[in-house]
């Protein structure tokens, strides 16, 4: 080995400059060739994975593959995803998996392209795609929600023929994950939907989550609380309204934290009508009113004699009935009818559900805390009780709050129960102790975090310098060299130790070692050369 790099060594002492640097060069251009196949060689087959991908799935799918340190490539403008060709079909399944991607359907672009001869009925199906489309990608964006379908029934518009108790109805389908959705983002979807479609109502829309519950249900507008989850999500609505309206008064006047509220309420989850008729016989008045009148006459009239002898013969003038007055008789009569009216009074009561019956409140307040007898500053402060009035005091505001009215017997400790008790909470020092030492905890880190790197580094150097100290040049002897007679009678007869020829030989013979030589000559003392 030694003597085949002594053969290399003296074969560039014995090259050019020039030949030295194009040695050099191909030197260089034949490591980095060999370097470049290597790397190319060992370059994955890429195959594609997934393409026209949402920027949302796009972004998804590459922060999985980072993750998982999975070499990928992205091309179409983020569109296209390649990841190498024998984790294809296993990376497609774990995707799969976690709902990736989602698809966010197709929205109005399926209008871009124009497409003339298509009937009615597929124009309305496009544009009730786009609907359903624009909306899960609009649910999709909520907080929460990792993908989202929507599914909308509309009835079919006749022209002769109507149905009047068909209505407009909607479903959504939202994955989750692990998370959960809150009733207000809930009751933001179904509105969402509802006011998209035209004769939809919220109370249409049904949204379920991954894990088959059904998230709309509670939602529901009942008005006549027909139903027990209506009555009692009801209920749990006063409860919390007049629960959070007494905390946040009692919170202003002994300090927040100091009292805890809880309110009953008794529902009235009855509908009922009723109506009353009323009447006032001294509240009469004049309906209507006939006046008949009847006129009768009564008249006497006598009628004449006959003419000649006979009317002058007494016996004839006495039978003769002719002769005698006749009397005619007149009379006038009236008749008044009058109807009169007794006043009535009608009324129709309707009572729907929701009124509320009867309130009862409990409420827990604290001590107060006044400062220590000593006055010194680190003293824990001692707890004071307050005196019956003042819980009275407290007891009547709550009271007037809530709007009720004692009822006659009623007493204010049988509708407001109020209590002074100690809370059950840490002590202040053990507060300020835990507190102290969370912030001790992260200012170590802090600092530990901070001076990492320079500490790496740092150890880093020291071993590359003790690795370096280790490696020592070892010496090489100078071997003894068989020199020629003729060439050491020179030697001597010219009083010198190394002549010219000398050296020459010694380089064809040992090349490696005529530094060495020299080095070890040039330092030995002046005694040692003479």
């Amino acid at each position: 080995m030694k003597n085949f790099a002594s053969s290399l060594l003296a074969l560039w002492q014995q090259l050019g400059l020039n030949q030295r640097v194009s040695l050099i060069v191909a030197t260089v251009v034949v490591a980095i060739g060999m370097v470049a196949l290597v790397l190319w060689s060992r370059r994955p087959d890429y195959q594609l994975l997934y393409s026209r991908l949402s920027d949302k799935d796009s972004t998804a799918i590459i922060a999985y593959l980072q993750t998982q340190n999975i070499a990928n490539q992205v091309s179409a403008g983020g569109g296209a995803i390649s990841v190498p060709s024998d984790q294809v079909y296993k990376i497609r399944m774990d995707l799969a998996g976690k709902g990736l991607p989602s698809g966010d359907g197709v929205g109005f672009e399926i209008f871009d392209k124009g497409q003339f001869g298509l009937s009615d009925f597929v124009q309305r199906t496009n544009y009730l795609r786009a609907v359903q489309g624009e909306l899960a990608r609009t649910i999709s964006q909520l907080q929460g929600v990792r993908a989202a379908r929507v599914m909308i029934v509309q009835p079919e518009n006749r022209l002769l023929l109507t149905e009047q108790g068909v209505r407009s109805t909607a479903s959504v389908f939202v994955d989750l994950g692990g998370s959960r959705l809150e009733p207000d983002q809930v009751n933001a979807i179904r509105h969402l939907v509802a006011n998209a479609v035209q004769g939809l109502a919220p109370d249409q829309v049904a949204v379920v989550d991954n894990r088959g519950h059904v998230l709309s249900e509670e939602l529901r507008q009942d008005p006549t609380l027909g139903t027990a989850s209506s009555q009692m999500r009801y209920k749990q609505q006063v409860e919390d309204y007049l629960g959070k309206k007494i905390e946040s008064m009692l919170a202003a006047v002994i300090g927040p934290g100091n009292a805890v509220v809880r309110v009953s309420a008794e529902i009235e989850t009855e509908a009922s009508t009723m109506q009353q008729e009323k009447y006032d016989p001294e509240g009469q008045v004049v309906r209507s009113q006939t006046v008949t009148e009847d006129i009768s006459n009564s008249s006497e009239t006598r009628q004449a004699g006959a003419v000649g002898v006979s009317a002058n013969v007494p016996e004839k003038t006495v039978n003769d009935t002719s002769a005698r007055p006749v009397s005619t008789n007149e009379q006038n009569r009236k008749n008044r009818t009058t109807n009169y009216e007794i006043n009535r009074t009608t009324t129709n009561i309707t009572r729907t559900p929701g009124t509320i019956k009867n309130v009862t409140a409990a409420v827990f307040v604290a001590p107060r805390l006044a400062p220590a007898a000593g006055g010194a500053p680190t003293a824990a402060p001692v707890e004071q009780k307050r005196t019956p009035e003042e819980l009275n005091a407290l007891r009547q505001v709550v009271v007037n709050a809530l709007g009720l009215r004692l009822a006659p017997g009623q007493t204010l400790e049988s509708v407001v129960a109020l209590q002074e008790t100690s809370f059950a909470v840490e002590p202040i020092s053990q507060q300020v102790q835990a507190i102290q030492s969370e912030n001790r905890l992260q200012g170590w880190i802090s600092v530990a975090s901070r001076w990492t790197a320079v500490v790496a580094a740092a150890g880093v150097l020291l071993l590359f310098l003790r690795i370096l100290a280790k490696q020592r040049p070892e010496p090489i002897p100078v071997e003894v060299l068989s020199m020629p007679a003729d060439a050491a009678t020179r030697s001597l007869q010219s009083g010198t130790n190394i002549t010219p020829d000398m050296l020459n030989q010694l380089i064809r013979q040992k090349p490696a070692n005529i530094g060495t030589a020299l080095r070890d000559w040039a330092a030995a003392p002046a005694t040692t050369k003479n």
